[in-house]
């Protein structure tokens, strides 16, 4: 005959799974958070509706445009689209933003994820005044660098060229940027690199095969910024390509616009959705490594 032992009341007792309160709202907490749902509703709507605006007018012709406020229209004029891309030679323009944005990443982002492994792993004599020269930096405006910025790019002989402009865009690597990488790295355990020293691994190759994996979100957030800084920039770009109109890239070739169709708002819209849409599509699918790479930096 066998006897089966039975827990205790406290044993029993604890391993029972704890329920949890639920805390319960009064009912002015409730209509404090719809109003506060309501407001936050209202002002999200007056940020997406400039963009909302610009989608619905690319499909209409001007006086559709201005004749109401309402964005959903009956009828869908792809044709502004079309001659956006051929007539007003955006897809020119697309691949020209294409390439500068592209080389100008990687320079970039390997420039800048190198500074930041040196500045976040390894101590020396005026670190801390390197810092402070890269946040000051980020107060300098562009327009106070354009003229030695294109001096060097001519004595290079890439004016006019656009390897000259993706060396231009890539040349001010982001201070923010390096910062993000400089405290991922330093709070990485130390272990990682005595480990790898052991093996035989020098500078370069624990950068590139321990540490640099390793900042996936760091690296997302990296393209996210110099991608935005690149395929929006403008003085640099118009100012580069004067000689060669057609080497111009999007935010110019949009700029230039006003010119040739300021009558048609409907292919200078159409035209300004192909350079924003874009932005959004990598904004939407780096999105995720983007709040991981910022709060990783703060808690660092």
């Amino acid at each position: 005959m066998t006897t089966t032992l039975q827990p205790t009341g406290r044993s029993a007792a604890a391993e029972q799974p704890r329920k949890i309160k639920q805390k319960r709202f009064s009912k002015r907490e409730k209509l404090w958070a719809v109003g506060i749902s309501i407001v936050l509703f209202a002002i999200g709507l007056a940020w997406i509706y400039p963009f909302i605006w610009t989608l619905s007018s690319s499909v209409k012709n001007t006086t559709e445009i201005f004749g109401s406020l309402n964005p959903f229209n009956p009828v869908l004029r792809i044709g502004n689209w079309s001659r956006a891309w051929t007539e007003a030679n955006m897809g020119q323009f697309f691949f020209n933003s294409v390439f500068v944005t592209t080389g100008s990443i990687i320079i970039s982002v390997t420039v800048a994820a190198l500074m930041g492994y040196a500045l976040g792993r390894y101590r020396f004599v005026g670190k801390k005044w390197v810092i402070g020269i890269f946040a000051l930096v980020i107060f300098l405006p562009e327009g106070y660098t354009i003229i030695p910025v294109y001096d060097l790019i001519d004595a290079l002989g890439l004016s006019g060229s656009l390897w000259g402009v993706t060396l231009a865009e890539a040349g001010g690597v982001g201070v923010v940027q390096v910062l993000l990488f400089a405290g991922y790295f330093s709070q990485l355990p130390k272990e990682l690199e005595e480990a790898a020293r052991v093996d035989g691994a020098g500078f370069l190759r624990i950068f590139a095969r321990v540490y640099l994996p390793l900042a996936k979100p760091v690296i997302a957030t990296a393209v996210i910024l110099q991608f935005m800084q690149s395929w929006n920039s403008f003085l640099l770009p118009l100012v580069l390509t004067l000689t060669r109109p057609e080497l111009q890239t999007l935010a110019v070739g949009v700029y230039a616009l006003r010119n040739d169709y300021f009558a048609d708002w409907g292919v200078m819209t159409a035209a300004s959705t192909i350079a924003m849409l874009p932005i959004i599509i990598v904004f939407l699918v780096l999105q995720r490594f983007f709040v991981e790479s910022i709060a990783g930096a703060i808690k660092g």
